[in-house]
């Protein structure tokens, strides 16, 4: 039986650090010495998944091949570790009660007293190490959602110190923590770090590894306090400083030789493998080394978080953007402007012209829609390359609808129920759920296949004929008005095996040089090493588009 390792990742002094890019990072490096590797995202929530949370407040739902909606570090999993992870991978504190429960219910515990302590986080660990048997992973990455101290975050902390007791020499503990240089005193503090590392401390764990997170690099003798009063050597202090790109922290803790560390933690023959991380170097390489620039818009209407603008939202679409424009050679410029603002007026459509490329990303709800809805016809009518993701299509194919057949009502009925063109409308089995107000879990989710028409734009991007995308949504383009749509001129270029669904819309290329939306979301499978092919199309037509 194949001995596995562990590796828990834990926040200190504050969250929004990167704690996930750097479980991806470690992740990356340990599997470019040679290891396989998997990850893990523990997210503190009472919520069972991510997909009910507001997107303003946790950021983006990603979902996985299996239709699990989760926290957006999960992306960070599948893009950095160039895989595809499942629903066993992701696990809230919601999840692990409800499990529980169930088991409690069902008798499983045969009649014995169930308490928070140890059950739970048995549990937790039962999953971690149900992900590890699935992936048959030498290595495990574990990140725990929040900071240390955090009250809903002790059970998993809990799981960590018992898997820990039990196996010392194949669990590692990381802590990320944030040292401040406050401006008026302009000296890195290592205060807060000390306080972390006794608050985990305090919970029966001592970090073998801390990243010191910071503005810049962390100098030795910051190195040697914290060493010193966080009970570790100097060489496991980790330095991570703030940089241009997050695809260059795996590269930079190289230079601190974490790879090494961890591998002497775990008791695993670090001689044997010496790190390869040639192809993401060249990847980090063309990030610096742009040829030129593209500048696209992103037309959203999750921007808003009081008075910042929250681009998390959108987190895997501008990666997406990033990957194959870096793949080509440009920079990607990219702005983000708020749906409502075109509605208002706050936002003239004239100035969508300073942009090579428009993208209008999905959503749900009314706000902001008729802002999106002017965007894309202007895109249309002034052959800016237009790319609509889920929503972005639904509404592509309504503004086709409106002013190019003529149809001025015609709408999707999740905003205008009575409309006699209901171009977009609900699946039926959704409307049994809707009417029930079962609404977690409850859409298309997942993985799906879509067959695509020989001679388009999409079948020539893709190079094949035969696709699987991942889908979140409940309206589907409706199949009585799709006959008038294409004789008008629309083809719907991707379709479902029982040619029921429509999947992706597009206007032939003698037509617009780049006008198409898909009903699922590309940008949940787009990786830094393999660009999703419909984001690059995209791009290219918004270069040439930049040239002209």
């Amino acid at each position: 039986m194949k001995r596995r390792k562990y590796i828990f990742v834990t926040g200190g002094v504050m969250s929004g650090v990167g704690k996930g890019v750097a479980s991806s990072s470690i992740a990356l490096i340990l599997q470019a010495r040679a290891l396989k590797v998997t990850a893990l995202k523990i997210d503190p929530y009472v919520n069972v998944d991510a997909g009910t949370m507001n997107p303003t407040e946790h950021g983006e739902v990603f979902v996985l091949d299996d239709g699990d909606e989760t926290d957006q570090d999960m992306g960070n999993y599948e893009r950095f570790l160039n895989t595809t992870l499942s629903r066993v991978n992701y696990m809230t504190t919601g999840r692990v009660y409800l499990e529980v429960i169930r088991k409690e219910r069902n008798l499983e515990y045969k009649g014995k007293n169930v308490e928070v302590v140890p059950d739970i986080p048995l549990e937790v660990i039962s999953r971690i190490e149900k992900a590890a048997e699935n992936a048959d992973a030498d290595v495990t990455v574990v990140e725990i959602g929040g900071t240390v101290g955090e009250y809903q975050n002790i059970i998993f902390l809990e799981a960590a110190r018992m898997l820990k007791s039990k196996c010392p020499d194949d669990v590692a503990i990381i802590m990320v923590s944030y040292l401040p240089m406050p401006s008026k005193i302009g000296e890195m503090k290592t205060k807060p770090t000390q306080t972390a590392s006794r608050a985990l401390n305090s919970v029966g764990i001592q970090a073998d590894v801390i990243i010191a997170r910071s503005e810049m690099a962390i100098d030795q003798k910051r190195k040697d306090k914290i060493a010193l009063f966080c009970n570790l050597r100097p060489e496991n202090i980790i330095s991570a400083p703030d940089v241009d790109s997050i695809y260059d922290v795996p590269i930079n803790f190289e230079k601190d030789r974490l790879g090494e560390i961890l591998c002497k933690v775990l008791h695993v023959d670090h001689k044997k493998r010496v790190t390869d991380l040639s192809r993401w170097t060249e990847f980090v390489g063309k990030v610096k080394k742009p040829r030129g620039e593209v500048k696209i818009a992103v037309v959203g209407k999750y921007f808003d978080s009081g008075s910042f603008t929250l681009s998390d939202v959108y987190i895997s679409i501008l990666e997406a953007l990033k990957f194959s424009a870096f793949t080509l050679g440009r920079k990607p410029s990219i702005t983000y402007l708020n749906s409502k603002d075109f509605e208002t007026g706050k936002i003239k459509l004239s100035e969508l012209n300073k942009y090579s490329g428009v993208l209008v990303p999905g959503g749900f709800g009314a706000t902001g829609i008729e802002g999106k809805i002017k965007v894309i016809q202007y895109a249309r009518e002034h052959k800016i390359p237009y790319f609509g993701l889920c929503y972005g299509m639904q509404l592509e194919v309504v503004e086709y609808c409106r002013n190019v057949l003529g149809w001025k009502d015609a709408h999707t009925t999740e905003v205008n129920p009575k409309t006699t063109h209901p171009v977009i409308d609900i699946m039926k089995e959704q409307k049994e759920n809707m009417a029930n107000a079962k609404y977690g879990g409850s859409m298309r989710l997942g993985s799906y296949p879509c067959f695509l028409k020989k001679g388009t734009i999409a079948q020539k991007a893709y190079k094949k004929d035969l696709i699987n995308e991942r889908h979140r949504h409940r309206y589907e383009v409706n199949p009585k008005f799709i006959d008038d749509i294409e004789k008008a001129g629309l083809v719907f270029s991707g379709i479902s095996p029982d040619r029921q669904l429509m999947e992706i819309a597009e206007l032939p290329r003698e037509v617009h040089p780049f006008f198409l939306g898909a009903q699922f979301h590309p940008e949940f499978l787009a990786r830094p090493l393999d660009p999703h092919p419909l984001f690059t199309e995209f791009i290219k037509a918004a270069i040439k588009k930049g040239k002209k």
